[in-house]
C-alpha cells in the first residue's frame, strides 16, 4: 500500500485562518481504491470523513474531527476527448494545473472564478463561479464525474449515467460522497479582451443593465467610503493577444493590488480611522487599461492579501436596489471597510444547490482583511442580501440554516432526500453540514 496514514494528525487550518479542525487521522490515497479502502475504513471505527483541498473556504464545510482525507495524489489530467470536447481530470488537481496544462493542448474551460488556488473538487464541490452574461459557473461546465459513496463503492455519474446523482453532486458541498474525478466541458481555447476602467458608483449602478447586457462577462469593485468603482469587461477577440506588459502587470496586480493593498490594510487594521482617506487613494490607485490574452491570463489574478469574506447571490433584477441599501448602511454606520465590494453576475443552471439554480443570478461579495473583526459588518450585510431572497456562497461566510434554505432552493428537497439515499448514516456530516442541510 502506497497510502500515506499518519495517526498523529495536527490541526487543520483553511487559508483565511478562521477555521480549524483536529482530526483524528489524515489519508492521503494514491488511488480511487485507496480512497475507497480508506472511506471503508473509515465506517468500520464509527468515524466521519471529509475531503479537503486547498482550504479556499471561509465555512467549516470540509472540516472533520473524524478522517480528513487530502487529495493532492489524485492530480493530472486522466483523458482529454477531442471529439467530444471534454476533458477529465482527477479531483485533487489545481486549476492553476488545469488551465496551464488545457492551454498547452489549445484548449479552454468557458468560464471561471478569478483565483485559481483551489482543487477541481473544491471549487465545483462549493458552487465556484466568475462572472457571465451567458456563461454560468465551474460546475456547470461538467459533464460527468466520479463519485465515492458511503459504503465505498464507486459511482460514474452523467446526464445519462447515474443522472439524478450528476444533477445534484455538482455542487454536493461534501454531502454526497467524495469527488474522485470530474469531467469538463473544454472549448478551442480563446482570445478575450479586458478593459477596465474606473467609473463612479452612481455611474455603474445607473448603466448597469446596459453594462451587463453589452459584455460577455462584466464585473465591477466598489471601494466603500467612496463613491468610486472599478469596472472590468472581457469579450472574445480576434486578437492580436497584447497582453499585459511584465513591468506593468507587477506594477498593478502585484505591487499595487497586493503589496501595497497589504500595506494599506495592515495600517487601516492599527488605525481604523485613517480607513476611509486609505480608500479614496486606493480606489484611484489603478488607470484605465486594455488587454488582450487567454483566458485564464484575464479572468484570473493573485491574491496574496489573506480576508474573510461573505457571498450572496441575489435575482439579478434586484441588484441595483441591494447594492444602494449596502452603500446607504456603510455610509450610515461607523464601520471601516477597507476592501472593496465585488459584484458579478451568472445566469440560471438547473444545478439544484447552485447559487443560480433556476434564476438569473447576481453576486455581491464583501470582505474584511484577516485578523480585522468582521462580525458587524457581515451581519448587517447579511441582514440586506436576505431581504432580497439572497442565496449565501457555500463556501463563504453565513449564518443561514436549513429551515432558510428550504426556502430559499426550489430543489432542496431532491437533494436532502438523494442524501439520504446515499450516506444513510451520515458518513460525510459534520457540524456545517448538519446546519445547512439538517441532521
Amino acid at each position: 500500500m502506497s497510502t500515506a496514514v499518519s495517526e498523529k494528525s495536527g490541526t487543520w487550518r483553511n487559508w483565511a485562518g478562521n477555521v480549524t479542525a483536529l482530526p483524528v487521522r489524515e489519508v492521503t490515497p494514491a488511488s480511487v481504491d485507496e480512497l475507497s479502502a480508506a472511506v471503508r475504513q473509515a465506517a468500520e471505527d464509527g468515524l466521519t470523513v471529509k475531503a479537503v483541498g486547498t482550504g479556499h473556504s471561509f465555512t467549516a464545510a470540509a472540516a472533520t474531527d473524524g478522517v480528513l482525507i487530502r487529495p493532492q495524489l489524485l492530480t493530472g489530467i486522466r483523458k482529454i476527448d477531442r471529439t467530444a470536447m471534454t476533458v477529465t481530470v482527477e479531483a485533487g488537481t489545481p486549476l492553476k494545473r488545469l488551465n496551464m496544462a488545457l492551454a498547452r493542448e489549445g484548449l479552454s474551460l468557458t468560464n471561471m472564478g478569478d483565483i485559481m488556488e483551489q482543487t477541481v473538487s473544491g471549487a465545483t464541490s462549493t458552487g465556484t463561479h466568475g462572472t457571465g452574461r451567458d456563461s454560468a459557473s465551474i460546475a456547470a461546465q461538467i459533464t460527468a464525474l466520479e463519485l465515492v459513496t458511503a459504503d465505498g463503492s464507486v459511482l460514474t455519474c452523467s446526464r445519462s449515467e447515474n443522472p439524478e446523482i450528476f444533477a445534484s453532486a455538482r455542487i454536493g458541498i461534501g454531502a454526497l460522497g467524495i469527488v474522485t474525478a470530474i469531467t469538463f466541458a473544454v472549448e478551442p481555447v480563446f482570445l478575450l479582451t479586458a478593459r477596465e476602467e474606473p467609473m463612479t458608483f452612481d455611474k455603474v449602478t445607473a448603466g448597469f443593465d446596459e453594462l451587463f447586457a453589452e459584455n460577455e462577462h462584466f464585473e465591477f469593485y466598489w471601494f466603500p467610503h467612496t463613491g468610486n468603482c472599478n469596472t472590468k469587461r472581457n469579450n472574445r477577440s480576434a486578437g492580436p493577444e497584447n497582453p499585459v506588459s511584465p513591468v506593468r502587470g507587477w506594477i498593478e496586480d502585484e505591487f499595487l493590488s497586493n503589496g501595497v493593498f497589504q500595506v494599506a490594510n495592515l495600517l487601516g487594521r492599527a488605525v481604523p480611522a485613517a480607513i476611509p482617506s486609505i480608500a479614496g487613494v486606493s480606489s484611484r490607485a489603478l488607470s484605465a487599461r486594455t488587454y488582450t490574452d487567454i483566458p485564464y491570463k484575464v479572468f484570473t489574478s493573485p491574491r496574496r492579501v489573506r480576508f474573510v469574506e461573505m457571498e450572496y447571490a441575489v435575482p439579478r433584477e434586484a441588484l441595483v436596489e441591494t447594492l444602494r441599501e449596502l452603500k446607504a448602511m456603510v455610509d450610515g454606520s461607523d464601520l471601516r471597510v477597507s476592501f472593496p465590494v465585488e459584484v458579478r453576475t451568472a445566469p440560471a443552471d438547473d444545478i439544484p444547490l447552485s447559487t443560480a439554480s433556476g434564476r438569473e443570478s447576481a453576486y455581491i461579495a464583501v470582505h474584511m482583511f484577516r485578523g480585522t473583526p468582521y462580525q458587524a459588518y457581515f451581519t448587517a450585510a447579511e441582514r440586506i442580501f436576505t431581504a432580497h431572497e439572497g442565496r449565501p456562497h457555500w463556501g463563504k461566510v453565513h449564518t443561514r440554516d436549513a429551515e432558510y434554505f428550504s426556502r430559499a432552493y426550489p430543489r432542496f428537497g431532491e437533494f436532502t432526500a438523494l442524501r439520504d439515499r446515499l450516506d444513510p448514516d451520515r458518513r460525510f456530516a459534520n457540524d456545517y453540514l448538519r446546519r445547512v442541510l439538517g441532521s
